[in-house]
C-alpha cells in the first residue's frame, strides 16, 4: 500500500509538473494576422465592444475601458483602413516572426509618421491564463493610437471630390476608390492588350506561337492593378482579398505562359523526330506534356494557398497518400508504362524494324504505354506487354549493316585433291571480283571429311541490308559455285545408306 501511494504522489507531482496544454482562443488571437483579422472583422461589423479585446488596456483603470476602448478601437480600424497597411506582412505563426530581431513576444504592427515623430505600433503575446497565449495591441502602442489617428485626414485630392463620394463607403471604402479603381482595371486591360500584342510581334522570330498573348496580357494587366492599388488604397481587408485574387491570377497566368512554352517545345521537337520513333510522337510526348502542365498549375495553386496561410504540407501527404494507392491498384499498368519508356529511351527496335524476340520474328508496327505490337510473316498481330517486352532479348534485324553468307558445300567423296583445289580456286575468284561480296583472308575452306562427303565451307559478307537483294544474291553466288563444281568435274555428295540382305536357313517353312 506504500508503495502505490508513493507512485500516485509521483505521478500527481509529474502532472502537476508538466506544463498545460495550449488552448485555442475563441476570439482568433491566436496568431498575430489573425489577431488583426478578426480585430477588422468586429470593427466592419461595428462591433467596437467586441474589438477592444484585442486591445490590451491592462494599464487603463477599468472604470475607463468600457468608455475609451471602443474609441480606440475605432482610432485604430481608421489609422489600419486608411493608410498604406499590408495585413499580409503579419506573421501567421502561434509564435510570432523569430526571424527579426524584436523580442520572441513582440511583432511589428505598422509604423506612422506624425510632426517629425515615428510611432512604431507592436503586438505583444500575452498568457491570460495558463495554456493560453493571444496576440494584443501591446499597452505602449495603445497609448500612441489617439496621436497617431491625426494622419486620418481627407487628402488634398479628396477635398476637391463631391462630399457623397468621400464620405459613402462601400466595404469601409470611400466609393470614389472603387470607381477609381474600376476605371483603371478597364484602362489597364486594354493597354496590356496592346502591350502583349507588341511583345509578340518583337518575339515572333524566337517564338511564333500567338497563343503567349493572352497569360502576357493578364501577367501585365495584375502588374498594372497591384500598382493601381497604391494609388488607391482599399481598406485593409477587401485590399487582402483583391491582393490574394490578384495573386492568384498572376500565379495561373504563369503557368499558363509556361505551359505554351512547353507546348512550342515540344512542337519543335517532334517535328526533328525520327519518323520511326513514333512511339515518343504518339505516346510519350503528349503524356509529358500535360504531366509537366499540370504539375506547373499544381505548383501555382500550391503556392499561392501557401501564400495565404493554408498548410500545404497536409495537401501534399493527402497526394501522396493517393497516389501510393493509385499506384498500388495499378501495379500492372504501371509496370508496363515504365517497360514502354525503357524501350523507347534504350531504342533496341523501332517502328518497321525487323526483330527476333524469343522464338518469334516480326515486324514493330506500333511501341505504346501500355504494349508492342508487331506483326509476323504469317501476318498475325502480336501484342507484347512491355513488361515482358523490355525483359528479353531482342534481336535487332533491321539494325544490320551486312548480312552473313555461310552455306556448306558437302562433295562427294571421290573428289580428287587436284578437282578440289581447283572448286576452292574457283570460287575465291568469283567471291573476290564480286562487288557486293565482302571477304575475309580465307573466304573458302576445306573443313573436313564427312561421313559420305568432303566439305568446304564458304563464310562471306553481302554488303547490304535489304533482305530481298540477299536471297537474290545468294542464288546467283550459289548457281557459280555449282558451275564452279561442274567444271572441276566433281559434284555434291548423295547420302547413300548400305543394305544387307540374308537368305533364310534351310530348315525354314518357306524354304
Amino acid at each position: 500500500m506504500l508503495r502505490l501511494a508513493a507512485a500516485l504522489v509521483l505521478v500527481t507531482a509529474s502532472w502537476a509538473q508538466a506544463p498545460p496544454p495550449e488552448s485555442k482562443d475563441p476570439l482568433g488571437r491566436d496568431t498575430p494576422q489573425s489577431s488583426v483579422f478578426q480585430f477588422l472583422e468586429a470593427c466592419h461589423a461595428r462591433e467596437y465592444s467586441k474589438a477592444l479585446h484585442y486591445l490590451d488596456l491592462g494599464r487603463m483603470p477599468a472604470s475607463e475601458r468600457a468608455k475609451k476602448g471602443p474609441d480606440l478601437a475605432r482610432q485604430l480600424e481608421d489609422l489600419l483602413d486608411d493608410t498604406p497597411f499590408d495585413i499580409a506582412t503579419l506573421s501567421r505563426d502561434p509564435q510570432g516572426d523569430l526571424s527579426d530581431n524584436a523580442s520572441s513576444s513582440l511583432e511589428h504592427l505598422d509604423t506612422f509618421h506624425v510632426d517629425g515623430k515615428t510611432l512604431e505600433l507592436q503586438l505583444e503575446r500575452v498568457e491570460l491564463k495558463p495554456g493560453l497565449h493571444v496576440w494584443l495591441v501591446s499597452p505602449e502602442s495603445v497609448a500612441m493610437i489617439p496621436e497617431a489617428h491625426q494622419l486620418v485626414a481627407e487628402t488634398p485630392f479628396e477635398k476637391k471630390l463631391p462630399q457623397p463620394l468621400v464620405t459613402f463607403e462601400v466595404f469601409d471604402t470611400p466609393v470614389w476608390r472603387w470607381i477609381a479603381l474600376l476605371l483603371m482595371s478597364v484602362a489597364l486591360w486594354i493597354v496590356a492588350g496592346l502591350l502583349a500584342r507588341l511583345l509578340v510581334t518583337v518575339v515572333k522570330p524566337l517564338m511564333p506561337s500567338p497563343a503567349i498573348r493572352r497569360p502576357l496580357r493578364i501577367v501585365l494587366a495584375v502588374v498594372g492593378l497591384r500598382l493601381a492599388l497604391v494609388a488607391a488604397p482599399l481598406s485593409a481587408l477587401p485590399e487582402l482579398y483583391i491582393r490574394r485574387a490578384l495573386g492568384l491570377c498572376l500565379s495561373l497566368a504563369l503557368a499558363w505562359a509556361s505551359a505554351v512554352l512547353i507546348e512550342l517545345v515540344a512542337t519543335r521537337w517532334h517535328s526533328r523526330l525520327d519518323p520511326r520513333v513514333q512511339a515518343v510522337s504518339y505516346s510519350v510526348l503528349p503524356l509529358g506534356k500535360q504531366v509537366l502542365k499540370l504539375s506547373l498549375f499544381l505548383i501555382a495553386l500550391l503556392s499561392v494557398l501557401s501564400v495565404w496561410g493554408y498548410n500545404t504540407s497536409t495537401i501534399l501527404a493527402g497526394l501522396g497518400v493517393g497516389g501510393l494507392a493509385v499506384a498500388l491498384a495499378a501495379q500492372k499498368t504501371i509496370e508496363n508504362l515504365f517497360g514502354g519508356i525503357s524501350v523507347i529511351g534504350d531504342r533496341p527496335v523501332l517502328v518497321g524494324d525487323v526483330c527476333r524476340f524469343g522464338d518469334r520474328t516480326g515486324t514493330v508496327e506500333h511501341i505504346g504505354l501500355r504494349s508492342t505490337r508487331i506483326r509476323t510473316a504469317e501476318r498475325t498481330v502480336i501484342s507484347v506487354p512491355n513488361s515482358q517486352f523490355s525483359a528479353i532479348a531482342l534481336e535487332n534485324i533491321s539494325g544490320r549493316d551486312k548480312i552473313l553468307l555461310r552455306p556448306t558445300l558437302n562433295l562427294r567423296r571421290d573428289t580428287t585433291s587436284e578437282q578440289m583445289l581447283q572448286v576452292l580456286s574457283s570460287i575465291r575468284e568469283l567471291l573476290a571480283i564480286h562487288p557486293k561480296v565482302e571477304t575475309g583472308k580465307i573466304p573458302v575452306r576445306f573443313i573436313g571429311v564427312g561421313p559420305f562427303s568432303l566439305d568446304v565451307e564458304v563464310a562471306v559478307y553481302i554488303t547490304t541490308a535489304d533482305s530481298d537483294e540477299f536471297l537474290e544474291l545468294q542464288q546467283e553466288l550459289l548457281l557459280k559455285m555449282l558451275e564452279a563444281l561442274e567444271n572441276a568435274g566433281t559434284a555434291l555428295a548423295v547420302p547413300w545408306q548400305e543394305s544387307v540382305t540374308s537368305a533364310p536357313p534351310a530348315n525354314s517353312p518357306q524354304a
